[in-house]
């Protein structure tokens, strides 16, 4: 099973991959997480360090594939996770799709690609072309990290219309959104009442997730000597059981602007008055 984790900048894709990824090993699973991004730190919270990137890899060898090694580019982490960092292209050059290609063709050069129960990517920020859709090409099922707020919703809206594109050439389907850092859900259910997508949890803040994070840990690390973090990690272990029971999935049709604009006001305005109507009018000319 391959995943591709989405959504906003910031809205915490890297610690739902990391966390995903371990509560697959729990479960027995051989679990590879690709880091897509020129940050590279998506594998920080399970290795510690800042691992080399396939890129800065690939370079220092001249791009001769048959000089490097599994070892070269892939790093064990917490749980037993390998993990792998695509990095990116010089700021202002080149694309980031070449360089999730160029990852992917280089496991399989070192026949490692298919040796995985799961393989999940970690995707930087929203769709804008693609090259951001990249993963997708590679993935059975997308997940779309979200919060309570329109920003990340009008993300996930995107991504959802990229996921449909896709989804005319490759086996793809939208897994679900998966709320993180929220308590309140009024934005996203009136969006799903619209746009039907599973829910497949919801997380409430943590401050141990921050601290954590910092410290190049999970909490299913801290969990071992904090009680607090245990409802977290059990949580993501059922998530990840969701997932491996293979569901079906939906490929949705993503809501237009001024829909997106409709459903998310309503939340602030209530039933929508003239006035209120004449000024989301307006936004939307």
């Amino acid at each position: 099973m391959k995943l591709a984790v989405y959504g906003k900048g910031g809205i915490g894709k890297s610690t739902l991959s990391c966390h995903l990824s371990i509560a697959f090993a729990k479960r027995g699973k051989k679990v590879l997480q690709i880091g897509c991004d020129p940050k590279h730190d998506s594998t920080f919270p399970l290795t510690g360090f800042l691992i080399p990137t396939i890129i800065d890899t690939l370079q220092a060898k001249d791009y001769h594939y048959e000089d490097i090694w599994p070892e070269d580019i892939i790093y064990q982490g917490y749980g037993g996770v390998d993990c792998v960092e695509a990095g990116g292209p010089p700021a202002g050059a080149g694309c980031g799709g070449y360089v999730v290609g160029e990852t992917v063709k280089l496991l399989k050069e070192l026949n490692a690609f298919y040796e995985y129960d799961v393989i999940i990517f970690d995707v930087l920020g929203d769709v804008v072309c693609g090259g951001f859709a990249a993963p997708l090409n590679y993935a059975d099922y997308c997940l779309i990290g979200t919060d309570n707020g329109f920003d990340a919703l009008f993300a996930a809206n995107r991504i959802i219309a990229s996921v449909r594109e896709k989804a005319r050439t490759h086996p793809l389907r939208l897994g679900g959104l998966i709320a993180n850092r929220t308590v309140e859900r009024d934005l996203i259910d009136n969006y799903v009442n619209i746009c039907p997508v599973p829910v497949l949890e919801v997380f409430s803040p943590l401050e141990q997730l921050r601290v954590s994070r910092v410290e190049g840990k999970t909490l299913f690390e801290k969990a071992e000597e904090d009680f607090a973090c245990f409802e977290f990690v059990e949580s993501y272990l059922n998530l990840a059981d969701q997932l491996l029971a293979l569901p079906e999935g939906v490929v949705p049709q993503e809501l237009s602007d001024r829909e997106l604009f409709q459903t998310l006001s309503n939340s602030y305005l209530g039933e929508q008055s003239d006035s209120n109507q004449d000024a989301l009018d307006f936004m939307m000319v």
